[in-house]
């Protein structure tokens, strides 16, 4: 039998939009639980670590985001090569649900008071679970939707998944917020605390409905028809595409310094090293967070018009240049001053999110998208975003300097330039071919056959 590239029609307009939902939602609900553990961060302290003192009890809170991360890359080798070889949706359906029923099973742990050391290792337990989960999640969700969208509105589309998770964030945030303004500390510290968590399980079924809803993406499909998938995509993938993951991993450090210091650290460092206030500490971000989701779709078309590189180098030397001084306003402990600092560094951490969900999928062929992007991914989000917030704390701790943000910040985008330079330009080009490294490596005559012929 024969089948041409043109045989399968592309899906339509509803289908696609469809699919990015379901695969943003995942993000989402990720995110959704650190909008919350961050921005409650004193009290899931104050709960199971009663005994520690203010800065130890901080250390081991952003410990319980840290450590989990140890599994986040186990769950990439396991998880992404097994959506290389069965199909996204698949693995994309499991990782939902044991993400949300993670953070799900947090709103009903006892406190420290109650069940002792118990409490803190079943925190950790579940914080293990999802840090397997998410492994293989963020990965597979940018692969099915960039897989799914069209070449000329990739940028477009994969920007829904980073919007997925500011709008995770700003959910778990507003609720953690409203718990924390609307019930007396009493009420917060006893059970408030627990709503949002709680509320991570309904919003996982949704993920999970959406997804189960959905065909897998025509490439991968095409691929399978063809009989172009790998049996053995983990020896294949760490074998073939190093080049390529060391690339993405030199990128994504800065991506995940600047991710996990700007949405999981700062209220934490507005109200604790800067003591700005609580309120404005807590709403300032959040209010930055929700101007990014509204640029944030204009940002990804913006890189299908002029290419994703130029966005990425503009976001890199930014911070290379700007953080110093945006920390600088910050620190005048004016909210005048604050909101500004914030804000240029909130504008160039969007210009890399509005970008990455079409960029860094399309630095892998069909074969091993999966595999490559969620080992390089977890792998470099492990060693360099979860652990942000510590490091950060710890060097403020011990050395009195309250400007270590902006020299970490620094620190990553000079890493972060020659990946950029060093990536293909992917933008309008097609990432459908099994084996093709897209914007790189052309077509040969033996490699067309796998997808006109089967």
């Amino acid at each position: 039998m024969t089948e041409t590239r043109d045989t399968a029609a592309p899906p339509d307009e509803r289908t696609i939009r469809r699919a990015v939902a379901g695969a943003a939602m995942g993000n989402a609900v990720e995110w959704f639980d650190y909008g919350i553990y961050s921005y409650l961060a004193t009290t899931i302290g104050l709960n199971f670590f009663p005994d520690a003192d203010e800065t130890a009890r901080l250390l081991l809170v952003f410990a319980g985001v840290a450590i989990p991360f140890v599994l986040r890359p186990f769950g990439g080798i396991i998880l992404g090569p097994l959506g290389d070889r069965y199909g996204r949706r698949r693995v994309l359906s499991f990782t939902i649900i044991m993400m949300s029923a993670a953070t799900f099973c947090i709103g009903l742990i006892p406190g420290y008071q109650t069940i002792g050391i118990a409490a803190p290792i079943l925190l950790l337990v579940a914080r293990l679970a999802q840090g397997f989960s998410t492994g293989g999640e963020y990965g597979g969700a940018a692969t099915f939707i960039a897989e799914y969208a069209p070449d000329r509105r990739r940028g477009f589309y994969g920007s829904f998944l980073e919007f997925g998770t500011l709008a995770g964030n700003v959910a778990g945030a507003l609720l953690a917020t409203a718990v924390q303004l609307g019930l007396s500390e009493a009420a917060l510290n006893s059970w408030g605390w627990r709503i949002p968590f709680l509320v991570a399980g309904p919003l996982g079924l949704i993920g999970w409905y959406l997804r189960t809803r959905l065909a897998d993406t025509p490439a991968f499909e095409r691929a399978e028809r063809a009989g172009a998938t790998s049996r053995v995509p983990l020896k294949e993938t760490l074998t073939t595409m190093w080049p390529q993951m060391l690339n993405l991993i030199g990128f994504v450090i800065l991506l995940n310094v600047a991710m996990y210091t700007l949405i999981t650290y700062m209220p934490t460092y507005l109200i604790d090293v800067l003591e700005l206030g609580e309120t404005a500490s807590l709403l300032i971000p959040l209010s930055l967070m929700v101007a990014m989701m509204f640029v944030i779709n204009a940002v990804g078309s913006l890189s299908d018009r002029v290419g994703r590189k130029p966005l990425l180098l503009t976001a890199a030397f930014g911070f290379l240049a700007l953080s110093w001084p945006a920390i600088a306003l910050l620190e005048t402990r004016n909210i005048l001053a604050a909101i500004a600092g914030m804000a240029v560094l909130s504008l160039l951490l969007v210009l890399m999110l509005g970008t990455i969900g079409s960029a860094l999928p399309a630095m892998f062929p069909t074969r091993n998208r999966y595999s490559g992007f969620a080992i390089g991914y977890s792998t470099s989000t492990a060693a360099f975003g979860s652990t942000a917030p510590l490091v950060i704390t710890a060097l403020i701790d011990g050395t009195g300097n309250t400007t270590i943000p902006a020299y970490y910040l620094m620190a990553a985008a000079a890493i972060a330039i020659v990946p950029i330079l060093l990536m293909p330009e992917t933008a309008r080009v097609s990432i459908s071919h099994p084996t093709r490294i897209p914007g790189r490596s052309p077509i040969t005559a033996s490699e067309d056959e796998i997808v006109t012929t089967s």
